[in-house]
């Protein structure tokens, strides 16, 4: 008897020690382990292009809000931000920078451009800038006909009995056909224009002044045009030799008006009107290009009117005026002379 429970208390604890190894070696629990999460990438916020306007610390307001104003226009809808500056360095010139439009006097342009050659510049009048890279300029104007025209027909428009004149220099070609031009511009508005108050005279008058003549002079030639001859009107002929301020000085004091295309500083009595280009429009012409990066441009500008005294060129001549220099620019109206 006791030796059948001894066999059966080994057969117990050979039971109880394969369970424990089959324990042992059966198939392990998985263990979790962590999974790395993937960091997110920064991605930087894009810069929003940049425009700057350069304008001078004197311009006039309404001129200077004139500027501003198309500049933040086409800015805004071009998604760029916008900035008036009176000066720019080559700290100001910041990554976004995408187009910068400068006036008189000359910010440094030509620095400015070779230190960002990713900026388009739009120089306006500055002298001694030239087109080329990254820089365009505003072109110099070729519409002396046109120019001489209108002055023509602005000329008789204002003048009591069409006295008009106009002063230019001697053997010049180009002024030969601006007085052509003149005289159909006034004929234009009044036909045969003959004066209600008999003068031995046709008009328009004309004064050429000679090359080597004495500034000191010019008095003496105006009034030729106005005293002897009397013209009412006159237009001068834009030559850097007689379109001085003494010339104008002198015209201011004769009694009578001027038409020109730079205003004088002292702006002279009797001024009407400035026939100089359209800065302006010659901005929204050349934009496309700039913000395309297109440098190297010479933008042609319209002719424009500035500087308009509105008791002389009253606000229904003025409409008269500006529908016929706009048929001139469309070609529906000629000079009747080759530029």
């Amino acid at each position: 008897m006791r030796t059948k429970i001894f066999i059966f208390l080994i057969l117990i604890a050979s039971l109880l020690s394969a369970c424990g190894l089959a324990a042992e070696t059966g198939t392990p629990t998985a263990v979790p382990t962590d999974t790395p999460t993937a960091l997110p990438t920064l991605t930087p916020t894009p810069v929003v292009p940049l425009a700057i306007l350069v304008l001078p610390t004197d311009m006039d307001k309404a001129e200077s809000d004139a500027f501003q104003k198309v500049v933040y226009e086409l800015a805004q809808q071009a998604g760029m931000r916008f900035q008036v500056r009176n000066s720019l360095s080559p700290a100001d010139l910041e990554p976004g920078l995408q187009v910068v439009i400068a006036l008189p006097p000359d910010p440094g342009i030509a620095a400015l451009a070779a230190a960002a050659p990713q900026v388009q510049f739009l120089a306006i009048n500055i002298p001694g800038i030239s087109a080329g890279g990254n820089v365009s300029i505003l072109a110099s104007t070729t519409q002396l006909d046109i120019t001489a025209f209108l002055a023509g027909y602005i000329a008789a428009l204002v003048s009591d009995d069409y006295r008009t004149g106009m002063i230019v220099p001697k053997d010049d070609p180009n002024a030969q056909k601006a007085m052509a031009a003149f005289s159909n511009g006034t004929t234009f508005y009044c036909g045969l224009c003959r004066p209600f108050y008999y003068v031995p005279y046709t008009f328009p008058q004309f004064a050429e002044i000679p090359a080597d003549e004495d500034p000191n002079r010019f008095g003496g030639w105006v009034n030729y045009l106005v005293v002897d001859r009397k013209a009412y009107t006159l237009y001068v002929y834009p030559d850097s030799k007689i379109a001085t301020q003494q010339l104008f000085d002198y015209i201011g004091t004769s009694g009578a008006q001027v038409i020109g295309v730079s205003l004088p500083n002292p702006k002279p009595s009797g001024w009407v009107v400035t026939l100089r280009p359209d800065e302006i429009k010659a901005i929204q012409s050349a934009w496309p290009g700039l913000i395309a990066g297109q440098g190297g441009q010479s933008v042609q500008a319209p002719l424009g009117l500035g500087d308009v005294d509105a008791s002389i060129l009253t606000p229904g001549k003025l409409r008269l005026v500006q529908q016929v220099l706009g048929e001139l620019q469309a070609g529906r109206i000629s000079t009747g002379v080759t530029p």
